[in-house]
């Protein structure tokens, strides 16, 4: 059986997490609007500015999001007293021995979003989002789990980027160049999709789906350039947000733990020959998250699997590579 935190630290991520999405609604300055875009729904804040009316993105429709809108003015608690609330929910957290960040990361990912990155449409992949798993699915992570990576994926969809019509504020390359990050060679002359700490050895990337080829693509409402990737559709579809238990929380969006699991298990049969340690991390990632899923969420699990099956003779196969490593994970998989 996976190791779980108490029943009080479960209750209090997701306190955080309520109030943050409740802050994130608590503040507009005009009128909730919907408005549609091939075929999709989307919540915008509009207001007047002069003689011109701005709309700020809020979010894609969903129930939760609709119903949070209504209720949006009732939330009338001072904005210090809400910030020291959540505070306190973080401080517990962290006495319940939930993962943290260290200082420099938490600044970083607390000014990505303060600019807009994740409310955007930009979803956090890799060992960051597998660590934000430990409070969605209230697993207590060991000392091989909860190590950090220096490195930041940022995932999004390019035609999401294009529809919204709002932009990060202040933007991302003035956020990344604040923390002394530049901008890192590329192939293609003047752009870039990763951005390298100048005093030290983080680097921040930024990633899209590719539907064709691979390559470089822009993603207007960051405003950078991503390089596209083939799966990435499939793990970052139906994105979950996600509390950061830094300062008084900070509100990210992760791929869903399935998606994650079994897209790790396509990643470790992907990397190359020199990437062995790498692989061995995809792999040991999913088999945590199978492990943890068979037992808790089936129903997702299986959904998640038979989607990936259903996608082609290449996507069975680099996962029946995985798991012709991985027995454990293949049996869980087998008897859902």
């Amino acid at each position: 059986m996976a190791s779980r935190h108490s029943a009080l630290a479960h209750a209090a991520y997701h306190d955080l997490l309520h109030a943050l999405k409740d802050e994130a609604v608590s503040e507009l300055r005009g009128t909730p609007t919907r408005v549609e875009r091939n075929g999709r729904v989307y919540w915008y804040d509009s207001f007047r500015l002069g003689n011109q009316v701005r709309k700020h993105y809020i979010g894609e429709d969903s129930p939760e999001l609709a119903e949070r809108l209504a209720r949006h003015r009732e939330m009338r608690e001072p904005a210090r007293d809400r910030r020291r609330a959540r505070a306190r929910l973080v401080r517990l957290l962290r006495a319940e021995g939930y993962l943290g960040l260290d200082p420099t990361t938490g600044s970083l990912m607390a000014a990505l979003a303060g600019a807009g990155v994740f409310r955007l449409g930009g979803t956090v992949v890799g060992t960051h989002a597998f660590r934000l798993y430990e409070g969605e699915l209230n697993l207590r992570y060991d000392l091989t789990q909860a190590a950090q990576t220096d490195d930041l994926d940022i995932a999004s969809f390019e035609r999401l980027s294009l529809v919204l019509e709002d932009v990060a504020a202040p933007p991302v390359q003035q956020v990344l160049s604040d923390f002394a990050f530049a901008p890192a060679p590329s192939l293609e002359p003047g752009r870039t999709w990763r951005w390298r700490q100048t005093s030290g050895t983080a680097l921040v990337e930024f990633l899209t789906p590719a539907f064709q080829h691979e390559g470089l693509r822009d993603l207007p409402a960051l405003g950078v350039q991503a390089q596209a990737l083939h799966h990435l559709n499939y793990l970052i579809a139906e994105p979950i947000q996600a509390a950061i238990p830094y300062r008084s929380g900070v509100l990210v969006q992760i791929p869903r733990p399935e998606r994650y699991a079994i897209h790790k298990l396509i990643v470790a049969a992907r990397r190359r020959d020199e990437d062995r340690l790498k692989s061995h991390k995809d792999r040991a990632q999913a088999a945590f998250l199978i492990k943890a899923l068979a037992q808790d969420r089936p129903d997702d699990l299986l959904e998640a699997y038979e989607d990936a099956r259903a996608r082609g003779p290449r996507w069975r196969a680099q996962m029946d590579e995985s798991l012709g490593r991985m027995p454990d994970s293949a049996r869980a998989l087998q008897s859902l």
